[in-house]
């Protein structure tokens, strides 16, 4: 099963997610809340390690979006940690955040959410939250054709069993 947790930008999603997720244990993946600096950066969920995503500068190779720039080594090492999750777990929930712009371009976490999703439309016991802003939502459903999820806000994703 895909779960779609969607909302307006800057209201929570990854929040509510950090506290759902806190108190399970059957939960992994990767969110990507914001910093004391306000830069964003990967955080797996199940052993809290911590990853550098956004940057002020070009001293690596990143990618822009927009005025953000974000490291192209942390979306592979992203891809690769959520792609070996997925085959050796055996957590009945699995977390990307987020899905949005770059991915629609099939840069960011395409490559894993490509491979990830087909593996999870059909499955009745291992799911797949993805976080998606709600302006983007038809494109993302369209881009990785999918046709079977559950919409669910933040006050939903609290009654997830």
């Amino acid at each position: 099963m895909i779960y779609i947790l969607t909302g307006a930008i800057r209201t929570g999603k990854t929040t509510a997610l950090l506290d759902w997720s806190s108190t399970r244990i059957d939960v992994d993946g990767l969110l990507c809340p914001d910093n004391e600096e306000g830069k964003r950066y990967f955080l797996k969920v199940k052993d809290k390690e911590v990853f550098e995503l956004e940057v002020e500068s070009n001293n690596e190779e990143v990618i822009e979006i927009g005025s953000f720039k974000f490291l192209k080594s942390a979306f592979k090492k992203a891809h690769e940690f959520l792609i070996l999750i997925a085959l050796e777990t055996k957590d009945q929930y699995l977390i990307i955040d987020e899905i949005g712009k770059l991915e629609l371009k099939n840069e960011g976490l395409h490559l894993s959410s490509e491979k990830l999703i087909p593996k999870h439309m059909h499955n009745a016991n291992q799911h797949l939250i993805l976080v998606v802003r709600d302006y983007l939502l038809e494109d993302v459903l369209k881009h990785y054709a999918i046709s079977e999820y559950k919409i669910i806000n933040k006050e939903a994703l609290k009654r997830i069993i």
